[in-house]
């Protein structure tokens, strides 16, 4: 079930020509990982029934939304895909798409990666940048944003201290860490939140959606 809440007092700077928001994946870039693993989305199943996700959050320790549309968004300041430390405040002065995903390599987050991917032109016509993240460790990263050639910044949330800080939900009880999507005006205050679990490719539809909007 896909959650939305938005706010648009305030505009961005520019905004997107009319363009389908629909990403078509290109032919010749990898779209899904084969694994030896059982997939579902965020989670990944070993053929011993096994649950292994990066550091999930505690069915009994509930995350209560700290990061709503006209809040502040808490800074912070990760490693991205080459081990470089990325502060949020570094994008200060634009729209930055910030979006929460389980883990790399899973079937969902790679279409919602790739679709990000070949929408990227787009985002950046609106002034936006993108910024992924998950509780994946940076040698992981790399590695993702190399398979499938992704031209954002993904950030190694380990321990999931950011995720907390911003209470990002999460799924399945708890088991599955949420995916959701932040849009940050120039000042750094959420404008748009958008919850979709099970349909990642529409994080890009709304995001951008949105983005025309203002």
């Amino acid at each position: 079930m896909a959650s939305i809440s938005l706010h648009t007092a305030h505009s961005f700077p520019s905004s997107l020509h009319t363009q389908n928001p629909k990403s078509t994946l290109s032919h010749n870039l990898p779209i899904l990982s084969k694994s030896s693993q059982s997939q579902f989305h965020g989670l990944k199943l070993s053929n011993s029934s096994h649950l292994s996700i990066p550091s999930p959050v505690s069915a009994k320790s509930a995350i209560v939304a700290k990061v709503s549309e006209g809040t502040q968004a808490p800074s912070f300041t990760l490693k991205d895909q080459n081990g470089r430390s990325v502060s949020l405040s570094k994008f200060k002065g634009k729209p930055v798409v910030v979006y929460f995903y389980p883990a790399d390599e899973t079937p969902g987050c790679t279409k919602q990666a790739c679709a990000f991917r070949d929408s990227y032109e787009k985002f950046k016509k609106a002034g936006a940048e993108v910024i992924g993240i998950s509780g994946d460790d940076t040698s992981s990263h790399k590695a993702f944003a190399e398979k499938y050639k992704l031209p954002f910044t993904i950030l190694s949330d380990e321990g999931n201290k950011v995720r907390k800080d911003w209470g990002v939900p999460s799924d399945l009880f708890g088991a599955l860490p949420g995916r959701q999507t932040y849009v940050l005006d120039k000042n750094g205050v959420c404008r748009l939140v958008y919850n979709n679990q099970f349909q990642p490719e529409k994080h890009i539809d709304e995001t951008l959606k949105f983005l025309k909007s203002v």
